[in-house]
């Protein structure tokens, strides 16, 4: 077989950053292989990704150690999709890298419908793009991906933003396009349980540089499943994997409501439906509500009215623990960020400074704060978060799990008396995803009332007091108790 992805010896150090994102790296990819790279976060897992995609370039973006080819055209998905969209419309989106690579009108456009159809956008070619949703922008990507039909597959955690049925959409697109071509395949994903099917050899990134550990799936993770979990990688159910979630139930009974919304909908700006329609919801001090739904449910969307970021088209939201004499709706920022956290979908949306510490000390500055307590509160963040290391790096220099640590960690830095996360624990290794756990559960036991967007079901299992499930913009339902079912988590 001839190698498609060669590394001898090669590093890579993002402009401005002190500690190489990866280093010392040999590895040899061979045509048609299917691996699944596993690493803490933080290990360098994207910025290989991105580097076998030709889009880092020394010294401009950083410096670069040893070699680094890639025999093939490569297609690359990120964990940001919108990050990758540059098009107005949905059909246009597909058809920019097929137009740039000089394929035939009739053929861009034959291409363009089969790949809408095998992610399962049924939209219109002339939907616009700014009208998906998270989940749906991240099928958008897969598809101007797998229009290109590349020869090297590479898939940065493509499902981490989906429902569970648009992942296992996703996935069964995969297993069909990849058991039809020879194509080579290196996907990052964190949760590895659903994907190995789709690989057949695991490569795993020391922190630090080099390779912790190469093999075929089940004997890599039997051999090297103790070491793996000191690392914080997570592992597959099974002996030696998995483990019971642990419930980490409130201290005491919920206080009084923080937040009230009442028939509460919105309207986009030329849509023709309402992205959310007559939805009441009420935030307690000391619970954490999980809210949950299907991708282009409405979920970020009432997020964004929850943190008063939207003002309702139809209905109201109330803040009902103090603050400014004024409808919530026109709060001033600086009277917001002292009682609202937010954690956007996108954490980069939220980022406005140079540094990883001078983002956290924003907030505590806005709002008052004394020097020597700024500088105590973003020293215990760092420490928490395991973020000090980076304290001096750019946000937007980090991988996709430290910048949601970060944007958790901005969101609480100003001490609010409400928390609204969509999707706090993407990209997190088993190790920071506990940390964040016990992070929330502190919050809520501290008489924080917390509203969670997300999809993840060991965190719901695990923290969640109560649940709302959105559908077609609606409630389903009034918001009911959690149950705690046996969930299995790979720690």
């Amino acid at each position: 077989m001839s190698a498609i992805v060669e590394a001898r010896g090669w590093g890579w150090r993002h402009a401005g950053r002190r500690q190489w994102a990866v280093r010392g790296l040999d590895l040899r990819i061979e045509a048609g292989e299917r691996v699944l790279l596993l690493g803490a976060s933080g290990a360098g897992k994207s910025t290989l990704l991105t580097a076998l995609a030709g889009l880092l370039r020394a010294p401009e973006a950083g410096d670069e150690e040893g070699e680094l080819a890639v025999h093939g055209r490569p297609g690359l998905v990120l964990q940001d999709p919108a990050s990758a969209i540059v098009m107005g419309r949905v059909g246009d989106e597909v058809a920019f890298g097929l137009e740039n690579l000089g394929v035939p009108a009739d053929e861009i456009w034959r291409r363009v419908r089969d790949a809408l159809h095998d992610v399962g956008l049924s939209h219109p070619l002339g939907h616009p793009t700014r009208a998906l949703s998270g989940g749906e922008q991240q099928r958008l990507a897969i598809a101007g991906a797998l229009a290109l039909r590349p020869d090297v597959w590479l898939l940065d955690e493509p499902t981490a933003n989906l429902d569970p049925d648009g992942a296992e959409l996703v996935r069964a697109t995969l297993r069909r396009v990849l058991a039809d071509r020879a194509a080579t395949l290196v996907l990052v994903e964190h949760r590895v349980g659903p994907v190995l099917d789709l690989v057949d050899r695991v490569v795993v990134l020391r922190s630090g540089g080099g390779v912790l550990a190469d093999g075929a799936p089940g004997e890599l993770f039997a051999r090297h499943g103790a070491e793996l979990r000191r690392a914080g990688v997570w592992l597959p159910p099974g002996p030696g994997g998995a483990e019971p979630a642990s419930r980490v139930s409130a201290a005491r009974p919920p206080g009084e409501p923080v937040l009230a919304a009442e028939g509460v909908g919105f309207t986009y700006p030329g849509a023709d439906r309402p992205a959310l329609v007559a939805v009441d919801v009420t935030a307690r001090a000391g619970e954490i509500l999980a809210v949950r739904g299907a991708n282009g449910s409405g979920k970020s969307t009432l997020a964004l009215l929850l943190a008063s970021l939207l003002e309702p088209s139809s209905g109201s939201v109330r803040f009902l623990a103090g603050g400014p004499d004024r409808p919530y709706a026109r709060w001033r920022p600086r009277e917001l960020v002292r009682h609202v956290g937010t954690v956007f979908q996108d954490p980069e949306h939220q980022f406005v400074a140079s540094s990883v510490a001078a983002e956290l000390a924003v907030g505590p500055r806005r709002v008052g704060l004394d020097a020597a307590t700024v500088r105590a509160r973003v020293e215990e963040l760092l420490e928490r978060l395991a973020l000090t290391g980076l304290a001096a790096a750019n946000p937007f220099t980090l991988s996709g799990g430290e910048k949601r640590r970060l944007s958790v960690a901005t969101a609480l830095a100003t001490d609010p008396r409400l928390l609204v996360l969509d999707e706090p624990t993407f990209g997190q290794d088993a190790r920071t995803w506990r940390e964040l756990v016990a992070l929330l559960a502190d919050q809520r036991d501290h008489g924080r009332a917390l509203v969670a967007v997300t999809h993840d079901e060991d965190l719901v299992a695990a923290l969640a007091d109560r649940q709302l499930t959105l559908a077609h913009g609606r409630a389903l339902g009034e918001p009911r108790a959690a149950a705690s079912p046996a969930v299995a988590l790979s720690r």
